[in-house]
């Protein structure tokens, strides 16, 4: 029976498949975490007492790339190039959603509007963070080499998404609320579309390192567009609202572990 779980143990269980899923990952996560960083240092005056949480961030995305590589490490494996189609961040900043690299790699301070361009667009691909992430958690948490590292994972992202929530809350109180709307409506459809297209390319390299069956193939890709039609239709309003986090101030303490290294998951 194809099902989420089978389908990843499959991936899993091959050196190349795991290899590149883990690649993927991990170069998402770095994009991040660099994301991030150059977003803190740019705070503007009124809101630098924000600098602190966003480092966090960036701090946790620089820590789950490690935590990837150090997975590939544990199997004697080296990351590959990640190719262009299935890379998410690189896409959905192509398609003008977020703040653009341009801008952070200037040394001219963001503007109010800015961070809450960031958040709102982070609220958005943090909702799909933390789905993927509780996914892997229902069927791996107990894996022996890949259980400490998804619940690890798995927490930070639910964290980033209470954070997001808070603080567009706050934003929102201060006359932000329908530049924040607009924003995450905005980066809601974009995400949606980006997500598909990185989920077919994805799965057709995998496809390709696993030998599927064209059947297989056929309705890995028919679910994928299903996903997106539902999303598409109504799934995508799960993105933008906006709700009290039941995790306050998720993003207040220190960053978990030593900036230059990574857990280890011997």
């Amino acid at each position: 029976m194809l099902s989420a779980k089978s389908l990843f143990q499959e991936i899993l269980d091959n050196d190349e498949s795991f290899r590149l899923f883990c690649s993927i990952a991990a170069s998402g996560e770095s994009q991040g975490g660099w994301e991030n960083a150059r977003i803190a240092a740019l705070v503007p005056q009124s809101e630098r007492a924000l600098a602190p949480k966003i480092t966090r961030h960036g701090a946790d995305e620089d820590k789950h790339g490690r935590i990837f590589n150090a997975l590939l490490k544990k199997r004697g494996l080296e990351p590959v190039p990640v190719p262009p189609e299935t890379d998410y961040t690189m896409l959905l900043e192509r398609g003008g959603i977020g703040l653009a690299h341009d801008k952070l790699k200037a040394d001219r301070p963001l503007t109010v509007q800015d961070i809450v361009t960031y958040l709102a667009h982070s609220r958005v691909t943090e909702q799909r963070a933390s789905e993927q992430m509780e996914l892997l958690r229902k069927h791996f948490a107990d894996h022996p080499d890949l259980g400490r590292a998804v619940r690890m994972i798995s927490h930070d992202e639910d964290n980033h998404l209470a954070y997001c929530h808070e603080e567009l809350l706050r934003f929102a109180r201060a006359g932000h609320g329908r530049a924040i709307q607009r924003t995450l409506c905005e980066s809601a459809l974009a995400e949606i579309r980006v997500y598909r297209d990185v989920s077919l390319a994805v799965m057709a390299h995998m496809g390709r390192i696993l030998g599927w069956s064209r059947p297989k193939a056929a309705l890995l890709a028919a679910g994928i567009h299903a996903v997106y039609g539902w999303e598409r239709l109504a799934g995508w309003r799960r993105m933008v609202s906006l709700k009290t986090p039941e995790r306050r101030d998720a993003l207040g303490g220190p960053a978990g572990g030593p900036a230059g290294s990574a857990p280890e998951f011997a």
